[in-house]
């Protein structure tokens, strides 16, 4: 982390003086464009039925349009062989998604990459790099460092050349792409999608009249599709949720789980139990693509919530940002016993107080609930190729 023992507080900052319990804090043209957003929230999934709403529906709808038939003409190529689709010379194992915004791929990448490690398979994860930041990582990148230190993390927008220097160069047996259902342009030899249960479907639209990134069929490119928060939502949802994938998909996997909460960490690396936090007043930070989920976790984990501040996915989190937290915290009545932040989001903090309140993240892992027999027969087929 490189900055244990650091501490925030007293900084000028002429930011907003009041906020709701979820708000973002950013900088000026980010905070207005996230907010802008979950004002906009009930639009998208039509809760606010005004007559304005219904015509930012349809104007919405109508800006979805293009990005639909350029999503299904890209789609058309690959299908018929027209567009190239590199082949790696180890297996490749992609885990992806649907929708915009977080569904545990994170999570899941370090549930398959330490399957492979503990059966001595040497492991390389290929992303994009969203994100990065002054030195070159992002916060995904920063967090892996920490949850898997012995796997390579390459980034770059062109995996197929990360492939080929993970394989050459590192020698390495099996390659994860990250976030890489849409990028067809490397064959993969198990396409894991994951689909949030508490929001699967992206409310139903292209964006961006909704979070889909592509239509709900093209779940029949997915061996293997993990309903992520299924803990979350009651059985007749998940039920629901199955029964429409399988229309499109039937013969894919279907596989349950759960974001579960392990430990706090903080950024010299100590840790404590979870219970630590049990009925402790925090204030929470994140800026991951759901935030929503985070506060879940935190409640199913006796967390008590004052006030959660909001950033944009992937923020980057500037001395302005960290000043106006500090500020806003400095203010507040009661003060909070302490902050709690995602471990991405500690990644780039890298404090361990800010405004004289220790700064503490939730270390989350993936579990199965259901099927986990099915996913160790698809892994075991892949480490038999290795073998």
């Amino acid at each position: 982390m490189g900055h244990g023992g650091l501490e925030y507080g007293g900084l000028e900052y002429g930011g907003v003086d009041r906020m709701p319990s979820r708000y973002d804090v950013s900088g000026t043209s980010t905070r207005e464009q996230y907010s802008c957003m979950k004002r906009f929230e009930p639009i998208l999934d039509g809760t606010n039925r005004s007559p304005f709403a219904a015509a930012a529906r349809a104007g919405l709808w109508v800006a979805s349009q293009p990005y639909g038939l350029v999503i299904a003409f890209r789609n058309w190529l690959y299908d018929r062989g027209s567009k190239t689709i590199e082949t790696a010379t180890v297996p490749v194992i992609s885990i992806g998604n649907l929708t915009a915004g977080g569904t545990g791929k994170t999570p899941a990448s370090v549930l398959i990459a330490r399957w492979f490690r503990a059966r001595e398979v040497r492991v390389a994860i290929l992303s994009r790099g969203y994100g990065a930041l002054q030195d070159g990582l992002n916060d995904e990148a920063k967090e892996l460092e920490v949850l898997l230190p012995d796997v390579p993390h390459l980034q770059s927008p062109d995996r197929v050349a990360t492939s080929k220097i993970a394989v050459e160069e590192l020698e390495m047996q099996l390659l994860i792409l990250d976030d890489g259902f849409q990028h067809r342009k490397l064959h993969r030899d198990l396409n894991v999608v994951l689909v949030d249960a508490t929001e699967p479907f992206g409310f139903g639209y292209l964006l961006p009249r909704g979070l889909l990134r592509e239509p709900v069929s093209a779940l029949r490119r997915a061996d293997v599709v993990i309903a992520t928060r299924a803990d979350l939502v009651e059985p007749q949802k998940l039920a629901e949720i199955r029964t429409r994938i399988q229309r499109f998909n039937p013969k894919a996997a279907w596989i349950e789980a759960e974001h579960s909460a392990q430990e706090w960490v903080n950024a010299d690396g100590e840790t404590r139990e979870l219970v630590a936090f049990c009925e402790k007043t925090v204030v929470a930070i994140s800026g991951i693509g759901n935030p929503k989920g985070f506060e879940s976790t935190l409640r199913k984990n006796s967390v008590r919530m004052l006030e959660h501040l909001v950033f944009p996915d992937h923020h980057p989190f500037s001395q302005t940002d960290i000043a106006s937290i500090a500020d806003r915290i400095s203010a507040m009545d009661p003060v909070p016993d302490a902050i709690v932040c995602t471990g991405k989001d500690l990644a780039k903090l890298g404090a361990c107080r800010i405004a004289g309140r220790e700064l503490w993240a939730l270390r989350v892992e993936m579990q199965v609930r259901t099927g986990e027999d099915i996913l160790d027969e698809h892994l075991q087929r892949i480490l038999e190729r290795i073998q």
